[in-house]
């Protein structure tokens, strides 16, 4: 664990609550029979899982002895991880605070310094990590919670998921764009909170729509917001998922970020796992930024592509022929 700030953090005499590491990060230093690690996002939870850690995707109660958060980008999920492993932790117990400058830390570290007792602020490697001792009572603001929102058409939405604050203009347009009738087995790739595949739902022809996402709290409220019995729901990376049987519809909004820096190969990941999802005349409907270049990499695993529609920011993309681009070479 040399050379990161994990270092920095005191031995506990306990059990020690890991909240939102990545699957990257080092964990070296951590005893995995007394961790207890609660990582919603499949990827890493599955990662973290195979170095020998006890992974929970929601937060249990059990007993610990101190509490490390990780903070994720979007402040609401930040004071939300904050305030859980607060709640969990004694009077007096260390809570540590890490994250990079771009995630916020400093507002946070500005923050708890109102709060509570702030000591052993360290910086290093574009971020900081720093400890609260956990006062009596109840300190954090009430507000802090995670409390879900109702947006519009009734759709709860988790605060850190994507597009927490309504639909996402992307997805709305490709919900403009599908055909009056949806084929009969479909599969909604990276779903989210579920809006888009209400849109699915809506349409005559649909038999059974697999929601797929990686985001367990996501994934939760679309469980909420999609009750009609034709959907069926998959917490699972996106990017390996698979069935039994192909399907003949797939639609996606693809990420093309796991952090600030845009990654176009992430998208390219996601043509390919729909590619394999589909029978050869199954057809793919996705949208995507304009500047985003799928296109190449859509002919790469499927015959027929076509832009249906878009803007100056998105574009609307269809494919058909899954399997056979290889064959026509």
């Amino acid at each position: 664990m040399a050379g990161s700030r994990l270092e920095l953090i005191d031995p506990a005499p306990g059990p020690v609550l890991l909240v939102g590491p990545r699957a990257g990060d080092d964990l070296s230093g951590f005893d995995p029979v007394q961790t207890v690690v609660v990582q919603g996002f499949r990827p890493d939870h599955d990662a973290i899982a195979a170095r020998g850690f006890r992974v929970r995707a929601t937060f249990e109660e059990t007993e610990i002895a101190a509490a490390v958060v990780f903070l994720p980008r979007a402040r609401a999920q930040a004071h939300a991880r904050i305030a859980a492993a607060a709640r969990r932790l004694p009077e007096g117990a260390p809570l540590w605070i890490d994250g990079q400058k771009t995630d916020g830390v400093d507002s946070v570290l500005r923050e708890m310094r109102a709060l509570a007792p702030v000591d052993r602020v360290q910086s290093r490697a574009h971020g900081k990590i720093f400890r609260v001792t956990v006062p009596a009572g109840d300190w954090l603001p009430p507000g802090w919670t995670g409390a879900e929102t109702v947006v519009g058409g009734g759709f709860v939405t988790a605060p850190g998921v994507f597009s927490a604050d309504g639909p996402d203009p992307a997805s709305e347009m490709l919900a403009a764009h599908l055909p009056d009738r949806m084929p009969t087995r479909v599969v909604d790739l990276g779903a989210g909170w579920g809006w888009l595949a209400a849109q699915v739902l809506a349409r005559p022809g649909v038999e059974a729509l697999h929601l797929v996402e990686a985001d367990h709290d996501a994934l939760a409220c679309a469980r909420r917001n999609v009750t009609d019995p034709r959907a069926q729901f998959h917490w699972a990376d996106a990017l390996t998922f698979r069935l039994p049987d192909p399907v003949n519809g797939v639609v996606m909004n693809p990420p093309f970020h796991q952090t600030r820096a845009a990654d176009p190969h992430l998208g390219a990941r996601f043509i390919r796992a729909a590619a394999g999802l589909l029978t050869g005349a199954g057809r793919l409907w996705m949208v995507a930024n304009r500047h985003l270049p799928y296109e190449p990499v859509l002919r790469e695993h499927f015959t027929d592509v076509a832009e249906i529609g878009g803007d100056t920011r998105f574009k609307v993309l269809t494919a058909t022929g899954a399997g056979r681009a290889g064959r026509r070479r």
